[in-house]
């Protein structure tokens, strides 16, 4: 996700094209979730296009397809699995994990299904899993079943928090939305790597979403110094000002550990190809 129609002319000031839209998103993110590669898999010269645009250490989360994940429910996945390997080639190293999100209705019973998949797939990438099924967080013997699983694999289990979202009834239309949408799901911050990821879903309200935050601020910090390389992606509702808080996020994590990495300077924005005239 790197592109939002409330970006053009808030974050640049000009119509950007698209295909040159991810290159102007690096200059604000060093992180992106590569969330269009759930609905098809993209051409491998897509892809191509994608790492042409970034730097090497520029890091893509990107989720499998739905036909593996939610249709076929990770079976018989062998040759949808190597199309899509083969399509996200061109990333190289930007290919920080590989992002299974599965279906709420994914439980417990579930999980051998997951154990027989992750164990197949090939060791040159990284894993990340993201449940919804409640017993996976409120059932003591299903998260350790679960997470048994994914330290087998040195897979990651990506919790996504929307505890702060859920607090008080939504206010705006994409509040709405997103209140029918998303996942109710208690906060987890237990790291299973050396990589953890996060997706927090803050408000509409910059200053709830803010609030909300001070949690993971924390918690990042402490990876950090631990000598884990975190992810986190933040999102509200509109998504309309989510680069600039994650910047935010980023400087808050900063002042506490001074020697994390600055995030990239935004390009500056390009002259018309011809000069301006009134008539």
């Amino acid at each position: 996700m790197w592109t939002h129609r409330s970006w053009q002319g808030r974050l640049w000031d000009r119509a950007v094209p698209p295909g040159e839209r991810l290159r102007h998103y690096a200059g604000w993110c060093d992180a992106v979730e590569g969330n269009t590669t759930f609905y098809a898999t993209p051409a491998s010269h897509t892809v191509a296009t994608w790492a042409r645009q970034t730097d090497p250490a520029f890091r893509f989360v990107v989720k499998l397809p739905k036909l593996i994940t939610h249709e076929r429910r990770l079976t018989d996945t062998d040759e949808p699995l190597g199309a899509f390997l083969d399509a996200i080639e061109p990333l190289g190293p930007r290919t920080h994990a590989l992002w299974v999100q599965l279906p709420a209705s994914f439980g417990p019973a579930d999980v051998p299904a997951l154990d027989r998949f992750l164990r197949r797939l090939p060791a040159a990438h990284r894993y990340a899993v993201e449940v919804r099924h409640p017993a996976f967080f409120d059932d003591p013997r299903s998260t350790r079943l679960l997470e048994g699983v994914l330290a087998n694999v040195d897979a990651e289990w990506i919790p996504f928090d929307t505890t702060v979202f859920f607090q008080s009834p939504p206010t705006s239309d994409a509040e709405r939305d997103a209140w029918a949408k998303k996942p109710r799901t208690p906060r987890r911050s237990l790291a299973l790597t050396d990589r953890p990821i996060v997706r927090y879903l803050g408000r509409d309200d910059s200053t709830r979403t803010v609030e909300g935050w001070r949690h993971w601020v924390t918690v990042v910090g402490e990876w950090l110094r631990e000598g884990r390389a975190p992810t986190v992606f933040i999102h509200t509702p509109d998504n309309a000002d989510a680069p600039l808080l994650a910047c935010r996020f980023h400087d808050e994590v900063r002042s506490r550990v001074p020697e994390l990495e600055p995030l990239p300077e935004p390009l500056p924005d390009e002259p018309p190809d011809e000069p301006l005239t009134l008539f």
